[in-house]
Formats: C-alpha cells, sequence, structure tokens
C-alpha cells in the first residue's frame, strides 16, 4: 500500500497548470523587490529614509495577515476544498492590486505621498496573501511522494523565473519606451503594473477551477490560533525551513532591491538611458543583467532537479550556495563601465541564484508530514502562511534597511526629468556594499541551516510509512 500510494504521479497537464500559478506571484514579487525601492526614491520622490517607514508598516501588516490566512484556509470546508475558492474568489482582485502599488499621484507633500503608498502596498500585500498561501498549500496535498514534489517544484520554479525573467526584461524597456514617447516614469509603470497583473491572475483563476485537492487525509477537530502557532514552532525541521528562507530569500532580495541603484549610479555612472548592445537590442543594464541571470536560472532548474534526486535536496542546496557566495565576491570587483565582466558574473551568479529558487520551497513541503505525524493534524495552512509571510517579510525588510542605510550615506534622489545624475561618495560606497559583503553573510548561514536539516530523503520515507500504518489503523477502526 505505501509503495503503491507514494510512487503515484501527477499529470503533466497537473504540474504545468499548478506551476503556472507562480507567474502572477512571481511577477509581484519580483517586480516590487527589484524597482520598489528605486520607484520609491527616484519616480515618488520620497526622502529614502521616509520610504523606508513605507516598508516596515507592510511588515506589522504582514505579520498579522499570512498566518490568519493559513488558518482559515486550513479550517474551510467547501464542496471545492480548503484551498482552490480562495483562487477563485480573490484571483482578479490580486491582479487589479498589482496597478495601484505602482500608482502614486504627483502630490508635493511628502507625508501625503507616504499614506498613500502604505495602503497601496498594504491592500496589495492583502490580496497577495489572499491567493498566494492557499495556492502554496496545495503543493504538500497533491502528492505525498519525495521526489514528486521536487519535480512540482520544479514547474513552480520555471513559471516563477519565466515571470521574474519578463518582468525584469519587459519592465525597463516599457518604461523606457513611455519616456521616449513623451510620458513620464509614473505612466511607464502603471502600464507595466495592468500589464503584469491581467497575465498573472488568469493562471491562479484557472487552478481555482480545474486542480483537485487529491491528498487531504481526514482532519482532527480544529485547535485554536494560539496553539497552532505554538504546534509549528515545535516542529523541529520547520524551524531550521524557515531560518534557511529567511536567509535565502535576503540575499536573493538584498541583490534584487540594491543592483538597480548598482548598476546605474556605479556601473553606468549615473546615466539613466545607459543600454548594451546584445544579440541585436539595446537593452538597459538591468534588463541585460537580470535578463542573463535569470536566464541562466531557467536553464538550470533540470540540473538541480537532478542532483537532488541522485543525491538529496539538502545537499544540492549547500553546493548550490557554496558557488554562489563566490561569486558574490567577485561582484565587489566590478568597475565602471566593465559591462562584459558583469554580464559573465550575472551568468554565473544565476546557477546559485536558481538552487534558491528551486530547492528551499521543495525541502520545505517535507514539514508537512513530520507535523502530521507528531499531531495528527494537516495544516499545510498556517505552514505555508508563516512561509509566506518570511517571504514577504525579508523583501520589506531588505528594503527598509536598504533605504535607511542609502539614507544615512547621504544617497540624493534625482531631480525630476533628470537623464543623468551622479551620487555621492559615500553613497556608491554603501551601494557596492550591499550588493556583495552583506549577501555572502547570509548565505553563509543557508549552508550552516542545511547542514543542520533534520529531513533527508531516508528519515521522510519512514515518516511517510508510519503515517500510512497510522491511517490504515484508523480506517479499520472506522
Amino acid at each position: 500500500m505505501t509503495a503503491t500510494r507514494s510512487k503515484r504521479r501527477l499529470s503533466v497537464w497537473t504540474k504545468l497548470l499548478y506551476g503556472s500559478g507562480d507567474w502572477g506571484i512571481s511577477s509581484m514579487g519580483m517586480m516590487r523587490a527589484v524597482f520598489y525601492a528605486i520607484y520609491l526614491t527616484d519616480v515618488v520622490g520620497l526622502e529614502p529614509r521616509l520610504a523606508s517607514f513605507g516598508a516596515l508598516i507592510g511588515i506589522v501588516w504582514d505579520a498579522i495577515n499570512d498566518p490568519i490566512i493559513g488558518i482559515l484556509s486550513d479550517r474551510l470546508r467547501t464542496r471545492l476544498g480548503r484551498r482552490r475558492p480562495f483562487l477563485l474568489w480573490f484571483a482578479i482582485p490580486f491582479g487589479f492590486s498589482f496597478i495601484t502599488l505602482w500608482s502614486a499621484p504627483n502630490w508635493e507633500s511628502q507625508t501625503a505621498l507616504l499614506l498613500y503608498v502604505t495602503l497601496s502596498f498594504m491592500l496589495a500585500d492583502t490580496l497577495q496573501t489572499l491567493v498566494s498561501v492557499p495556492f502554496l498549500s496545495l503543493t504538500p496535498e497533491l502528492t505525498p511522494d519525495y521526489d514528486e514534489r521536487t519535480t512540482l517544484t520544479s514547474f513552480r520554479s520555471f513559471f516563477q523565473l519565466t515571470g521574474a525573467l519578463a518582468v525584469v526584461i519587459i519592465a525597463p524597456a516599457m518604461v523606457d519606451l513611455i519616456l521616449a514617447s513623451g510620458g513620464t516614469h509614473q505612466q511607464g509603470f502603471m502600464l507595466v503594473g495592468a500589464l503584469f497583473g491581467g497575465i498573472g491572475a488568469l493562471p491562479l483563476l484557472l487552478i481555482g477551477l480545474f486542480v483537485r485537492e487529491t491528498h487531504t487525509p481526514k482532519q482532527t477537530e480544529s485547535i485554536s490560533f494560539r496553539e497552532t502557532l505554538r504546534a509549528a514552532w515545535q516542529n523541529v525541521p520547520f524551524r531550521y525551513a524557515v531560518g534557511i528562507h529567511l536567509l535565502n530569500w535576503s540575499a536573493v532580495d538584498m541583490i534584487a532591491v540594491t543592483f538597480p541603484y548598482f548598476l546605474l549610479y556605479w556601473v553606468a555612472r549615473g546615466d539613466l538611458l545607459a543600454s548594451v548592445h546584445i544579440f541585436g537590442f539595446n537593452l538597459a543594464y538591468e534588463s541585460a543583467f537580470f535578463g542573463i541571470l535569470m536566464s541562466v536560472c531557467i536553464l538550470f532548474i533540470p540540473f538541480w532537479l537532478w542532483l537532488a534526486r541522485w543525491r538529496n535536496k539538502r545537499e544540492a542546496y549547500m553546493l548550490g550556495m557554496s558557488f554562489w557566495i563566490v561569486v558574490e565576491l567577485l561582484i565587489f570587483t566590478i568597475q565602471p563601465s566593465g559591462i562584459a565582466y558583469l554580464l559573465a558574473l550575472a551568468a554565473l551568479a544565476g546557477i546559485g541564484v536558481s538552487a534558491a529558487y528551486t530547492l528551499p520551497d521543495a525541502m520545505f513541503a517535507d514539514v508537512i508530514e513530520w507535523n502530521e505525524l507528531c499531531t495528527g493534524r494537516r495544516q499545510e495552512g498556517i505552514f505555508y502562511g508563516i512561509r509566506t509571510l518570511i517571504r514577504k517579510l525579508t523583501g520589506a525588510l531588505v528594503i527598509f534597511m536598504t533605504l535607511q542605510l542609502l539614507g544615512w550615506s547621504g544617497y540624493i534622489s534625482p531631480p525630476d526629468g533628470a537623464l543623468h545624475f551622479t551620487q555621492t561618495d559615500t553613497a556608491l560606497r554603501m551601494i557596492r556594499l550591499l550588493v556583495s559583503p552583506f549577501g555572502a553573510a547570509m548565505l553563509c548561514g543557508t549552508i550552516l541551516l542545511a547542514w543542520l536539516f533534520p529531513l533527508s530523503r531516508e528519515k521522510y520515507e519512514k515518516i511517510q510509512e508510519l503515517l500510512e500504518q497510522r491511517r490504515a489503523r484508523l480506517a479499520d477502526s472506522s
């Protein structure tokens, strides 16, 4: 019975449809990670330290809504299941919220602008939580198999990375096109938000319509919110998975948030229209760097999938992070106008970033069965609610710290309409420190936590065997 059940395979259609749901979530996440900080300082015109408090308020709101939505999705009982109704109800509003995130009005008051962008951030964050937590919670419910979950996660990673790739290439190009047509940066960002918001909502709606929750064991009685959080924290593998996610995405977001500043003010020396000619196209530095990085990410998904099957997820992840640390340290040696070297390091960084996107989620899904073995309950929602909280928390914290450090280093927002603007020497020094040594230090922590992560393939398969025996006893007794 155990062998038959654990080896059940999902159809390619199910994997493709489910994986496509990460396109919209990834689009919003990448757009916010890469461009939101520089949008606040250089487009909206907020002073960096003031702008950082919008992200700080978002952190507090994150801490409230993610676990709550997770628990609600765990307890929801409908004929459509526990997760699908959220996707059917909130996919379209989620898409519309992406427009409001980039629609700051042209007000003179810094306080009014801060209030507007903060409320827009909170609205977009809430709607993202209402679709992302139920979506992610479907991963362990679609299959209990150790390797099949890695494969399912790799499909998600493919769409996650292609969505991110589309954003980093198309968004700067669309903004530049609007500028060339006589428009403004603000109009360009709103157009990008409308495009990716509309495209990203559709797959989530289709998942709600067609994907079935096939691996949801019978639930025991509900427990209180406080007891749920206590049970989650008592899950030892979950603690390590939380630490890995925190440091992993902090490093990813550190590069995403600070590199637009690094490319614009260090590499391009303040030329806002600087571009590089690649494959017959003139691309903005951001499009070229992140486009190459994300393309290599996508190409290396099969490699990390193969390595995780050959060895295990933990060892594959540690190797990927070790490689990325070396590249992170080399980034500090990039000099102004060193475009060829910059793009070569972008390609090498993509190898490690691919492991960062693919493997932590595959490891995270396995903590659900450990919790079920210990408590007798299936609580995917609360675990993925906390996981989503951590993902957004790291992004908001990185934006907050980056803007605070830039403000204290003497960063000056360029005047409206400027096409060339140079920063102070102290601001440039801070930008270089943020893109290299800071990220490398975080990655060292992920390696230590992955080494200590207690769920190997063998332990996970033993957990599955014990769960099957328990389920068989419960079925016989009923």
